[in-house]
């Protein structure tokens, strides 16, 4: 009986899988986005008694809350996620996507105040309701959030979301800190450490700020800022990206982790979806970019995904860098940035997210979690991987969209692969 039992399981898991793969990639991309939607609630949960509160008029004032769903949280990881629905409403005609952004934007604008009311300098900003849209402290807090804002606003043009943007692009030019020469830096873990993670937390909202305001100050800030990174952070030897460079050692980490390698690879496709064709080193960018996806496919494994250290396959498969990684690829081919011949790298690299890591409901697994810099691979080795991360949600949209871009515009690709 329980051989009987296994067998049908294993079964019911090879037909699963096939009805995954027998999907449009359409169809999958929408399960992916649709499951989102439906997992989202915009309210408050009652810490203790769990009791749901749709406003912060409602809440008591001795009531303690939490956000319903993190899918309402104010994080940069929100903003990967915004940016990546309304691209897929512009490119499916289907508002909802685009009204899920809106949402987003609008329940943070609407209730933060109640929080910056209450808020309590004995408890991280971070994981306050809201903490991070009126602190501004790092990158993190507005950089990605700031530029899916933008973007909301072309709809939604409230003057708080004007002033917002104002306020990042005062902070970021102003405030952050930096090194001399103008790389944008952290104070942690080691006094100016610069982040691959960064340029991502910066760039694309730079470049938004260039069109948002016609400053072209925004767009050499952006372009510095893709240029001083690689040169700090790229490992000529490996022909990938290293995770942090300590000003005060003059050296880099110790891993060449894979999600670091991939916001460095959206920023740059990020910079150039927007800067004027004609600017100067826009060359320089596409050459950059080319150099990284030369590289990061020579790290791409049988089953078409990447690994969470890039250069060591003892470490598992990781979704959030593949799916980066397939965007970026795709992108750059679909935009003539590099050569169409490189479409199989990022084709097989969607076959191995579908077969993999997306599952028939929508769901998206094996992503890693929040990861900070430290100075052994032990670290980088066993930070978890978690179904439905927001770390790896957005870039398998994006993902998506251009892969079916891809196919529609060379059905070379869908003959031979």
């Amino acid at each position: 009986m329980k051989k009987l039992i296994t067998t049908c399981l294993l079964l019911m898991l090879v037909t699963i899988s096939s009805a995954q793969q027998n999907d449009t990639d359409e169809a999958v991309v929408r399960k992916v986005a649709d499951y989102i939607i439906e997992h989202t609630e915009f309210t408050f949960e009652g810490t203790q008694d769990g009791k749901i509160y749709k406003t912060t008029a409602e809440i008591p004032d001795n009531v303690e809350v939490k956000l319903k769903s993190t899918f309402g949280a104010w994080h940069y990881t929100n903003g990967v996620l915004n940016m990546a629905m309304i691209n897929l409403s512009k490119f499916l005609n289907d508002e909802k996507y685009a009204n899920f952004a809106a949402k987003h934007v609008a329940f943070g604008f609407d209730n933060y105040k109640f929080f910056q009311n209450r808020f309590k300098h004995d408890r991280p900003h971070h994981v306050y309701p809201f903490g991070q849209l009126w602190t501004m402290k790092e990158l993190d807090d507005f950089g990605a959030m700031g530029a899916s804002v933008i973007d909301v606003y072309q709809k939604v043009k409230r003057p708080d979301y004007k002033q917002y943007v104002e306020n990042g692009a005062k902070r970021i030019t102003e405030g952050q800190e930096r090194l001399p020469d103008g790389t944008l830096a952290r104070t942690f873990p080691h006094e100016l450490t610069v982040w691959a993670d960064d340029l991502y937390m910066s760039v694309p909202f730079l470049v938004r700020l260039g069109r948002f305001t016609g400053e072209n100050k925004y767009y050499d800030d952006a372009i510095h800022q893709v240029l001083k990174f690689s040169e700090y952070l790229w490992d000529e030897n490996e022909q990938i990206y290293w995770h942090c460079y300590y000003s005060d050692l003059k050296r880099n980490g110790v891993a060449h982790w894979g999600r670091c390698n991939g916001w460095v690879m959206l920023a740059q496709v990020h910079l150039l979806n927007i800067l004027p064709k004609d600017y100067p080193q826009r060359d320089l960018i596409i050459k950059n970019l080319e150099r990284q996806i030369l590289g990061i496919a020579k790290y791409q494994g049988p089953d078409g995904l990447w690994h969470q250290i890039l250069d060591r396959t003892d470490s598992y498969t990781e979704t959030s860098c593949s799916a980066m990684f397939v965007y970026g690829i795709a992108r750059a081919v679909n935009e003539g940035w590099i050569d169409k011949r490189y479409s199989s790298i990022a084709v097989r690299g969607w076959d191995g997210l579908k077969k993999e890591k997306i599952m028939p409901d929508g769901q998206v697994k094996d992503i890693c979690v929040g990861t900070g810099i430290e100075d052994d691979m032990v670290f980088y080795y066993h930070r978890p991987a978690r179904p439905n991360e927001k770390h790896g949600l957005g870039p398998v949209i994006d993902a998506g969209i251009e892969i079916i871009r891809l196919k529609n515009t060379n059905s070379k690709i869908n003959n031979d692969l």
